[in-house]
């Protein structure tokens, strides 16, 4: 009777620690569905650029790119061409290349001239750990409320990616 008893006890424990476990192979978007702590520092500017200077109450777009990569640029014009699907959508672009990549990037798509589109140098490496990224460009979307709704790796059609926003 007693050994049952202490079997019974020791299969609650181990069955306990089991369940208490946490999974750690999950990338942290996954684990944390919500804007990631942004850290970059945007052209011409000295100051950090964080989430809580986003707009509140509106939907956010996160694009991790490398000036030099063709994708990327790609997927830029396209996004440029259909600027007007993403009017209330904050747009941060996000790369790890030199300043100087990253501002010839900026002039030669002229992206000074939509005020929804922030570019800044994640300056700490924190997005790419974060999202666990294999391949450029990168989007992460959330909603209004800062809740992920999806990411993708990839050049991504236009139409698809105002239809996860809408």
């Amino acid at each position: 009777m007693m050994k049952t008893i202490i079997f019974f006890v020791s299969c609650l424990f181990a069955v306990n620690s089991l369940s208490a476990q946490v999974d750690t192979t999950q990338p942290p978007y996954k684990r944390y569905p919500t804007l990631p702590p942004l850290k970059l520092m945007p052209i011409g500017s000295t100051t950090i650029f964080t989430k809580d200077q986003l707009k509140k109450n509106k939907p956010v777009l996160i694009m991790l790119f490398s000036p030099d990569c063709e994708h990327c640029q790609h997927e830029t014009e396209d996004l440029i061409k259909n600027i007007t699907k993403f009017k209330k959508i904050q747009i941060v672009m996000a790369t790890m290349m030199p300043f100087e990549q990253m501002t010839a990037f900026y002039d030669r798509y002229d992206l000074k001239r939509f005020d929804n589109i922030i570019v800044g140098r994640d300056i700490y490496y924190l997005l790419p750990s974060f999202y666990k990224v294999r391949f450029l460009p990168y989007m992460a979307m959330y909603d209004k409320k800062g809740k992920l709704l999806s990411t993708f790796e990839g050049n991504l059609d236009m139409d698809k990616l105002a239809k996860i926003f809408d």
